[in-house]
């Protein structure tokens, strides 16, 4: 699991710096089109997602703890949120390109690659959780180590969203 994180990592970097490279090229054209995102919904989506990660974090803890039940109603929640997360992005990208905001302007083409591969990676999020999940209802295979390796990955799916976030949202 850690050298699937640290890959990504290293992808999304070169993603947030070719991003980057160009925003000073055209920093004027990058803060009109940026004018044009909802930073509530962004906020939103940070929340749900921080929280998503307490809640698989208490879950770990939970397993850790000899009690699978409630690690279980932990992911369980944590998936519920990561749902949350992404009808809000989808939301969110109706809303844009009803709205005309396609990939035509540069600064959008950056917002839906960043935010779609990571929507991509909250999907694969999800079904990891429910492979812990299954591992957790089988009490033969219920082991801290699955939970710590579900929570690693989304723990990465959360510093992304945190990174994309400050770079599309709020930095000007």
């Amino acid at each position: 699991m850690w050298v699937m994180v640290l890959g990504d990592l290293a992808i999304f970097g070169g993603y947030f710096v070719i991003f980057m490279i160009h925003r000073t090229m055209s920093p004027e054209a990058y803060l009109a089109s940026q004018q044009h995102l909802d930073i509530n919904l962004g906020v939103v989506n940070t929340i749900v997602l921080l929280t998503s990660s307490w809640c698989v974090a208490r879950g770990v803890h939970a397993m850790g703890a000899g009690d699978p039940e409630r690690a279980m109603r932990l992911v369980y929640a944590c998936g519920v949120l990561g749902v949350v997360f992404v009808a809000i992005k989808a939301y969110e990208w109706w809303s844009h390109i009803s709205q005309g905001f396609t990939n035509s302007d540069e600064f959008f083409s950056f917002y839906y690659v960043l935010t779609g591969v990571h929507l991509l990676h909250v999907v694969i999020g999800l079904v990891v959780l429910g492979v812990v999940v299954r591992e957790l209802r089988n009490p033969c295979r219920r082991r801290v180590s699955m939970v710590e390796s579900g929570a690693t990955y989304w723990h990465m799916v959360d510093l992304l969203w945190v990174v994309i976030f400050a770079l599309l949202y709020v930095m000007r």
